[in-house]
């Protein structure tokens, strides 16, 4: 059980998100409004979500206090704030105003708490950070069935430039890839997000921008040799243009135009040959049933798993908040119905330890 201690600030608002979050990762929330914070969000905004309580009903596994004002931090770090947690793992949210977080007393205060173990989670401002940025720390903290394991994950579409201007792409969203990224964090991953074309960052994670085909490839091979796992959930483009240019190609008179293209490097295939032990898991969008192409993909390119999708379905892949996929490995397939995306991520990556822990059997 986790038990959210709501303070009197802006970031109150919110609160519920994170308990929201919180809960929808399998934990039980307990929600403690002080009675200034009711003048910000009332209960019937947990409503569904958590209870609002008094104090927390049980020994908690961890505790939040999200926003944390300046009278929070200072009793918490001179020991009085009137909870026995038990030993929990403590984070807090500071939430101030600009003049307050430069007060001597208050950085005192936040760097007492840093040294009596407790978790500080900062916003780029001075307010309090995203609701996704602590629930990805509280989460992350808490370890889970991937904690130790370092995650290398590419997503969004990659690019290749026709000229200034213009580019071969694909429809790739990254979602399927953030939420990915995403859940090995909550489940106690070190993750880094290779990101093709994505604008909004995954918070929690490593985040590194890369464009196009060679940019990617060499962020994964430069990087890949210091991880366990690689999902290649990225949509690689499989073709670019011969001779790109610097400048817009205008139209002039013609009314058509040729394009030559060349077939783009095999990253998984790469990063196969020069690390034998990593565990690999790679994507294959098709058209249909996609387990006869995910079996092939599987033997060609010396994957660990490969995750099926069939693009032509309404409502899943590309550019859509759900998705439907087939998990192929060695050993079977594993079929994973429509659902959100974070769903769908969390049972791949169940099936990723599964197989995991199949493969270390054997080679004990």
């Amino acid at each position: 059980m986790i038990p959210i201690l709501v303070g009197p600030a802006p970031g109150s608002l919110n609160a519920p998100e994170i308990a929201r979050e919180l809960s929808a990762s399998g934990h039980d929330v307990e929600v403690i409004l002080s009675a200034e914070a009711r003048l910000f969000v009332g209960t019937s905004a947990f409503a569904g979500i958590a209870d609002v309580v008094e104090g927390p009903s049980r020994e908690p596994e961890a505790v939040v206090f999200a926003p944390a004002e300046a009278g929070v931090l200072a009793r918490l770090a001179h020991g009085l704030d009137g909870f026995d947690f038990g030993g929990a793992p403590v984070f807090v949210a500071p939430d101030l105003d600009e003049e307050t977080s430069k007060h001597p007393a208050v950085k005192e205060n936040i760097e007492l708490l840093r040294g009596d173990g407790i978790k500080v989670i900062e916003g780029e401002d001075s307010g309090m950070a995203s609701a996704r940025e602590i629930v990805a720390a509280v989460l992350g903290g808490l370890g889970g069935p991937m904690a130790g394991m370092k995650v290398l994950v590419t997503a969004g579409g990659t690019r290749e430039r026709i000229d200034s201007v213009r580019f071969i792409g694909n429809r790739s969203s990254g979602r399927m890839g953030a939420a990915l990224a995403r859940q090995a964090s909550r489940m106690g991953a070190s993750v880094v997000l290779i990101a093709a074309n994505i604008s909004a960052r995954e918070p929690g994670v490593g985040w590194v921008p890369v464009e196009d085909v060679e940019e990617m490839k060499g962020e994964v091979m430069g990087r890949v040799g210091s991880f366990d796992i690689l999902v290649m959930a990225a949509a690689v483009s499989d073709f670019t243009p011969d001779s790109p240019v610097e400048e817009k190609i205008r139209r002039g008179g013609s009314e058509r135009m040729t394009l030559e293209l060349t077939s783009t490097s095999d990253i998984l295939g790469a990063v196969r040959g020069q690390n034998e032990n990593l565990f690999m898991v790679g994507f294959a969008a098709t058209h249909g049933d996609p387990v006869p192409d995910a079996r092939e993909k599987l033997r060609k390119k010396g994957a660990d798993i490969i995750v099926g999708n069939d693009i032509l379905q309404a409502g899943i892949g590309f550019d859509s908040e759900e998705n439907e996929v087939c998990v192929v490995g060695r050993d079977g397939v594993e079929f994973i119905p429509q659902a959100s995306k974070d769903e769908v991520a969390r049972s791949i990556l169940d099936a990723l330890l599964k197989e995991m822990d199949n493969l270390d059997k054997e080679r004990r």
